[in-house]
């Protein structure tokens, strides 16, 4: 069989192409589109190791029944700006949308409101949902908590999550600032990358099992990834863990089920999405000028580096998004085979 050879697809094209791979493992349209909206971002962004190359970790469990394609996602509306999402077991980013939604829609009634989710799966990179937020003139703090993947400060077994935070702030008319961030020095996947491609990491990502830090790759998916910022790190991963995995009532620390060792159980992870509406602070000049100004007075910092001037989180994410608007995505031939598998096998709407 001849080997298929990259293709680049318009935004409508990938989304509809992760929707019908969705829908293929079992979900129903409007579920797997708001799901592949999430991922399509992620991949315009240039986050390809949380675009929709996940269709595929999320398909394996899928088919095993690890993941429920049809999930009954329950709102609870315990106060006017707080709201609990359970998730039935669903696929993360359907739930995350699901819990954005909400929150985005109490925020608009009363100025700001927390959404706590629980009965969840992995659900993206937090980017998406803070872009989705800022456009419509939400700021947004959001995060997740994950499997164990880090030990506490001065312990040398995992006790807590890799777990993603991420912070947007609206631009009426220019670019929203949007920090995306996992509270380890770098991410599991590029980790597992470098492994494939026998190059090694820098020391400071990652430890051995005993604890020692290693730039052997192989060695550092043994151990556990580093945190930021070293206590500092740990204990923000510990507030993430805290807001989204034991307030919302979801599974926490070492009770949440890895994914990669047991497979067909639910995870049960727990997200947090905390919006305010900054309509209610003032007009959109009022706010597009302060953010430009703001973004102004980073911009205009001497850099250390000539050739790298000084950017504002999101902002390369913003370039890429923009290009591939205009350019499109250019999909991997092997995943593009794969989605298309997964679709031929989706049911019509």
């Amino acid at each position: 069989m001849k080997e298929q050879s990259s293709r680049v697809l318009s935004e409508t094209e990938l989304t509809e192409l992760a929707t019908t791979a969705l829908m293929g493992l079992g979900l129903v349209r409007k579920d797997a589109a708001d799901a592949a909206r999430i991922l399509t971002l992620a991949e315009m962004f240039g986050l390809s190791t949380h675009g929709v190359g996940r269709i595929e970790s999320y398909g394996e469990r899928l088919q095993i029944k690890g993941i429920n394609p049809r999930p009954s996602i329950a709102l609870e509306q315990v106060a006017p700006a707080l709201i609990r999402v359970d998730g039935d077991n669903g696929v993360g980013p359907l739930v995350g949308m699901r819990a954005l939604e909400a929150a985005m829609e109490a925020a608009a009634t009363t100025g700001i409101a927390l959404a706590l989710a629980r009965g969840s799966n992995h659900f993206g990179p937090v980017s998406p949902y803070c872009h989705i937020a800022a456009e419509a003139g939400f700021a947004s703090l959001i995060g997740s908590n994950a499997t164990t993947t880090i030990a506490p400060w001065g312990g040398s077994e995992a006790r807590l999550g890799n777990s993603p935070c991420g912070f947007g702030f609206p631009n009426p008319g220019g670019d929203p600032i949007i920090l995306d961030m996992a509270v380890s020095v770098a991410a599991r996947a590029k980790i597992r990358n470098a492994a494939k491609t026998g190059e090694p990491i820098p020391d400071t990502w990652a430890t051995d099992r005993a604890g020692r830090p290693t730039t052997d790759p192989n060695e550092a998916l043994n151990g556990f990834l580093l945190p930021i910022g070293g206590h500092k790190g740990y204990g923000l991963a510990l507030v993430v863990d805290l807001l989204a995995g034991l307030l919302s009532g979801a599974a926490y620390l070492t009770h949440v089920k890895s994914w990669v060792d047991s497979p067909e159980e639910p995870q049960d992870l727990g997200h947090y999405f905390i919006l305010i509406d900054t309509k209610r602070l003032g007009g959109a000049d009022w706010l597009s000028g302060r953010m430009t100004d703001f973004a102004d007075i980073l911009h205009s910092t001497p850099p250390a580096d000539p050739s790298a001037p000084v950017l504002v989180p999101g902002e390369i994410e913003n370039r890429n998004l923009v290009r591939a608007r205009q350019e499109g995505i250019r999909l991997d031939p092997s995943l593009l085979t794969k989605l298309q598998a997964f679709a031929a096998h989706a049911q019509p709407a």
